[in-house]
């Protein structure tokens, strides 16, 4: 039985075919469980080391990174008031805007996902842009969520919101790193004006490369569609029939 269940498990990160010891599951099992309940909670609150954060973005030669803090005061209120996480806690002066496409890093709830995922992301994303694409000196954004991202990206006067955030951990993951697009971001988008790249956490998830050129794709997507969300598919492995017309409708 033992060998059917080792096949299984090779393919997924699920619990599956624990055993039983007694009316229980092994001891071994309990520890693991209690092991990863506990690496999960620690995600969720430790801090965002945003010094190492900085210095990693400002390597990336795309302007000096700054610092948005979340109406959030600390990380009790965040996780008990989503909605101070959406807004920030002063005004923004993030200086001249015009660029296209405004990145956000956001400590969302797992700053070991940002830690670890985000900056070579943004390694691999960055050359697969167009030379006509601009994008504005990173923002590093604390006890945030999501749409913190709307209203850092009409301060710099964005057409694009990237939004990098980490997700919710699991009992297997505790680094997986979301990656949000948003046209025309400004306060009050519906979750529905988003697409979402998830699950971002090589090798267990989806590595940085793929990633990049699933999020490189929705960007030309939503440049053509002028919109993301619904309306906005991933064509970036998609590719068209020999003699087929194609569009933005087609491709994304």
């Amino acid at each position: 039985m033992s060998e059917f269940w080792e096949g299984l498990r090779r393919a997924t990160p699920a619990r599956i075919g624990l055993g039983r010891a007694g009316n229980s599951v092994p001891t071994a099992e309990v520890l693991s469980f209690g092991a990863a309940h506990a690496a999960a909670r620690d995600a969720v609150h430790l801090p965002l080391d945003v010094e190492a954060l900085l210095d990693a973005l400002d390597g990336l030669g795309l302007g000096t990174p700054r610092v948005v803090a979340s109406a959030a005061p600390d990380r009790a209120t965040y996780l008990t008031r989503p909605d101070l996480g959406r807004v920030p806690g002063a005004d923004l002066e993030l200086g001249p805007g015009g660029a296209e496409i405004a990145v956000v890093v956001a400590d969302g709830l797992s700053a070991e996902a940002v830690a670890k995922h985000a900056v070579p992301l943004l390694e691999h994303l960055v050359p697969l842009l167009d030379s006509a694409t601009t994008l504005a000196a990173p923002v590093v954004a604390t006890q945030a969520r999501v749409a913190l991202g709307d209203h850092i990206g009409r301060a710099l006067g964005a057409r694009l919101a990237l939004v990098l955030i980490g997700e919710r951990p699991g009992l297997s993951s505790s680094d997986s790193l979301g990656a949000y697009l948003t046209w025309d971001p400004r306060p009050g988008v519906l979750d529905s004006a988003r697409n979402c790249v998830s699950n971002i956490r090589p090798p267990h998830g989806l590595d940085h490369a793929t990633a990049a050129r699933t999020i490189a794709s929705l960007v030309a997507g939503a440049r053509a569609l002028g919109a993301t969300g619904v309306a906005l598919k991933d064509g970036s492995f998609t590719a068209p029939l020999p003699g087929a017309s194609t569009t933005a409708t087609d491709l994304f």
